[in-house]
């Protein structure tokens, strides 16, 4: 049986999965004993124990394959003498590690959601309120449309009054102007009327003077025939 340790170090070597790759590769090589861990910030440190020819292939992979996000700066491989850890042991572990990783994001996920559905819900109320004062701004448009029609058939009203009106103003001109013509006609004929009786007033002051000429000559004799001087 073989032990060994192989250090991983470089940029990108953590948090991408390489641990579950070396673990992987450890299964497909058949080794019996397997464990990884992260050190420090840049690197990852795996134990393995197995057959010569297990180990030698697990070691051959290891050289040429690595996760396709990795950036590896170095890989030292080091003789190892401590305790390995089963494999299954470790997967076991490592899959208990990895869920309790899962539901701790999962979580994170969660209450992200709740946030984002608590923004949501506060978009929907701000949209809601704005709708809302919509529908009243049309309410109010709705209603001065109204008064403003309300207005244009009253104006339409107060022309119709004001044709009448001026329709009987017409009415009343034309009657007046048949009043003045009446009037004229009555003037004319109070004139030829006027003429007629001054001419009657002549005639019949010529008349009277007749009449009070014979009148006085008649006088004249009746007072030489009774002798009154």
């Amino acid at each position: 049986m073989l032990k060994g340790r192989i250090v991983i170090k470089g940029p990108r070597v953590q948090d991408i999965g390489y641990r579950l790759f070396l673990l992987n590769l450890a299964s497909e090589m058949n080794l019996t004993g397997f464990q990884a861990r992260n050190i420090g910030n840049d690197s990852v440190e795996a134990l393995y124990e197995g057959g010569e020819q297990e180990a030698e292939g697990f070691v051959d992979a290891v050289k040429r394959f690595a996760p396709a996000e990795a950036e590896v700066s170095s890989i030292r491989f080091e003789k190892y003498e401590g305790v390995v850890k089963p494999i299954e042991v470790f997967r076991s572990e490592f899959n208990t590690i990895q869920l309790g990783k899962i539901v701790e994001v999962g979580v994170k996920m969660l209450g992200k959601q709740d946030s984002l559905l608590e923004k949501q819900d506060a978009m929907l109320n701000k949209m809601d309120s704005m709708l809302e004062k919509q529908d009243m701004m049309l309410e109010k448009q709705d209603m001065m449309l109204e008064k403003q029609d309300m207005m244009l058939e009253k104006q339409d009203m107060m022309l119709k009054k004001q044709d009448m009106m001026l329709e009987k103003q017409d009415m009343m001109l034309e009657k007046q102007d048949m009043m003045l013509k009446k009037q004229d006609v009555v003037i004319e004929k109070i004139d030829s009327l006027g003429v007629k009786i001054d001419a009657l007033r002549e005639d019949l002051k010529s008349m009277l003077d007749r009449r009070l000429t014979v009148l006085e000559k008649d006088m004249a004799l009746v007072k030489e025939k009774l002798g009154i001087p």
